[in-house]
């Protein structure tokens, strides 16, 4: 889409940062918190949906609180670098990774490596039979870089607004 054929005011993006930091609200307090209407609101916010700018909704879960359940689980950013970066071999590594479910995100990166990895697994075996299956099986892959969170400072999936 044309980025010049999207058009928004001040109203759009005082909901877009609300939703962004609370998606849960129901259309008539995010209505109330923005002095609205709420068939003005619910109309702005389908709009919003429309243009393509509102990907989706998630409920994002608390690690910690998780972890006591569930167990720790395993954070790991990891660098790839492969052997051949044409489009082709590029394109073949990213759709093995974002097809494993412990991927959280993949980065096509430069300079540097060729991808950064955001990975959660529950545990190092389930890290291993990952990076078996990704990186070890893999004839491309050249070099394989793995950090392991030992603790989060910040977490946000806030993008900022003007």
């Amino acid at each position: 889409m044309n980025e010049n054929s999207i058009s928004l005011d001040s109203v759009d993006l005082q909901l877009l940062r609300q939703l962004q930091r609370d998606a849960s609200l129901s259309n008539q307090a995010l209505a109330a918190l923005l002095h609205l209407s709420p068939p003005t609101c619910l109309r702005r916010v389908k709009r919003l949906h429309s243009l393509g700018l509102i990907e989706k909704q998630v409920a994002i879960l608390n690690r910690e609180q998780l972890a006591q359940v569930t167990g720790h689980g395993l954070q790991a950013i990891v660098e790839v670098s492969l052997d051949r970066q044409d489009s082709s071999s590029l394109l073949q590594f990213e759709h093995k990774a974002i097809a494993q479910s412990s991927v959280q995100q993949c980065w096509r990166v430069s300079p540097g490596p060729d991808f950064v990895l955001i990975i959660a697994t529950l545990d190092m075996p389930s890290y291993l039979a990952l990076s078996q299956k990704l990186f070890t099986q893999d004839a491309n892959v050249r070099n394989v870089k793995a950090f392991f969170a030992v603790k989060r400072a910040k977490f946000t999936t806030e993008l900022p607004m003007p």
